[in-house]
Formats: structure tokens, C-alpha cells, sequence
């Protein structure tokens, strides 16, 4: 039973990254191909897997954050354009139904993800 799940955290506030934008995209085709969009709940996570099970397949993704957004409605002093705005990662699921874990770590300043478990 595999997965494909994210999580934000907020390394200016030192906690979960609440309410920000997220979208999937399938990468191997000639343009980009949406698959999902979700918004973070109140532990920085999605209510459920961006895929699971049979959905997860042998490709290349890429997961858009909408960091910038966040930390505006967080009422944080952003330069114009801020420096982090939008965070694309691109990453290669070869384990087909396997789990994956892709979350962002971030400020305004910075980011950095990571396969998780």
C-alpha cells in the first residue's frame, strides 16, 4: 500500500507551516499535468496522500509550494520579490506503489526537503 504525502514546516516560527497552497504535478509528459491541489491543515500536513496505492507510479513529479503566500498571511516583512516565494521540487518516484515522503522545510530565507518516511 504505498503513498505519496508532504508536510510544510515553518522554521521562522518554529512550527507547522498551516493553510499553504500545495500542487502535484506529473512531469513526463510534454507540458506539466496537474494532478492535485490541497491547502496544509492545522499540523502542516494534507488531509490525505497526494496519491496512494495504484496511483503511485513510476515517474517524475513536482510538488509547488506556495511558501511566499504563507509567510505574507503570516504578517511577515517580505521584500518585494521576496527571496523564497514559490518552492517547485521536482523528484523521481522509481519504486512503483512504494512510499513516499517530499516535505518542505522553510522561511523566508531558506528551504530544504528530504525523503522522509
Amino acid at each position: 500500500m504505498g503513498k505519496l504525502s508532504t508536510h510544510v514546516l515553518d522554521t521562522m516560527h518554529g512550527g507547522p507551516a498551516v493553510n499553504v497552497a500545495i500542487e502535484l504535478y506529473a512531469m513526463d509528459e510534454a507540458s506539466p499535468r496537474l494532478l492535485t491541489k490541497v491547502i496544509t491543515n492545522a499540523d502542516g500536513r494534507t488531509d490525505a496522500p497526494l496519491l496512494k496505492d495504484a496511483e503511485v507510479k513510476r515517474g517524475k513529479y513536482r510538488l509547488v509550494f506556495h511558501a511566499g503566500d504563507y509567510f505574507r498571511k503570516c504578517g511577515v516583512a517580505m521584500p518585494d520579490p521576496p527571496f523564497v516565494d514559490v518552492v517547485a521540487i521536482d523528484f523521481g518516484i522509481a519504486e512503483e506503489g512504494g512510499s513516499y515522503h517530499v516535505p518542505l522545510v522553510c522561511s523566508p530565507w531558506t528551504y530544504s526537503t528530504y525523503r522522509g518516511s
